[in-house]
């Protein structure tokens, strides 16, 4: 099985003073870990030993096997979520992503808005994503280990609202936490790729359409 723990794409301290080395080195090297430890060891000796963490995720949800799921899922959501932050992120955003936005939500303070409730108002442990959904974006948030990969859904940027990802900086002050990710940390150039990638699937999937009626 190559399923491994992928590294950070920063340094532990590069997100400082907003998400601090020592919350980095427990969320990373404890629980990510943990998530990929097991789905490593739950796959073992199964057909999908061998399979991507993307095909477990699908597999799994599919057939109910709700542990394969839950650990496979939290694995794959973690490091989408360390790609969504960066060193000298946030604020406005930039690029395609930016003008979907404003053509969605009227501007961004709207969107901030929304993205805010959909994280804060999160019962319990989950996440909230921005995704495109067809040819709309869409704040949305999950709970537990779900995932918009198991939808028509398109992740593009997403925050962890367990506790394990904000306690130790931000104690219970959830709300805190979610806007020094707005402000600070969020990756604007990491949405915009995962952006051109869903809108390049949809032109192809269109012109594919096309051909295929021609014939």
């Amino acid at each position: 099985m190559n399923l491994t723990l992928p590294p950070l794409p920063y340094a532990l301290d590069a997100l400082e003073p907003h998400i601090s080395r020592r919350t980095l080195a427990v969320h990373h090297g404890y629980h990510h870990a943990a998530y990929v430890d097991k789905t490593r060891t739950l796959a073992r000796g199964t057909p999908l030993e061998s399979a991507t963490l993307e095909d477990i995720i699908h597999s799994s949800a599919g057939s109910g096997n709700t542990g394969l799921f839950n650990v496979a899922a939290q694995a794959w959501n973690h490091a989408f979520y360390w790609q969504s932050m960066r060193p000298g992120g946030g604020g406005e955003p930039t690029g395609a992503v930016a003008q979907l936005i404003t053509r969605q939500f009227g501007d961004q303070r709207t969107f901030s808005q929304k993205f805010v409730t959909a994280a804060g108002d999160r019962f319990g442990s989950g996440w909230a994503w921005l995704v495109l959904d067809g040819d709309r974006l869409e704040v949305t948030s999950t709970s537990n280990a779900q995932t918009p990969l198991t939808t028509t859904a398109v992740p593009l940027l997403t925050i962890d609202v367990w506790e394990h990802a904000y306690y130790l900086d931000f104690q219970q002050r959830r709300l805190d936490y979610i806007a020094a990710f707005l402000a600070h940390l969020v990756n604007w150039e990491f949405a915009n790729q995962n952006l051109d990638v869903a809108l390049g699937v949809q032109r192809n999937q269109l012109q594919a359409g096309g051909t295929s009626n021609a014939m």
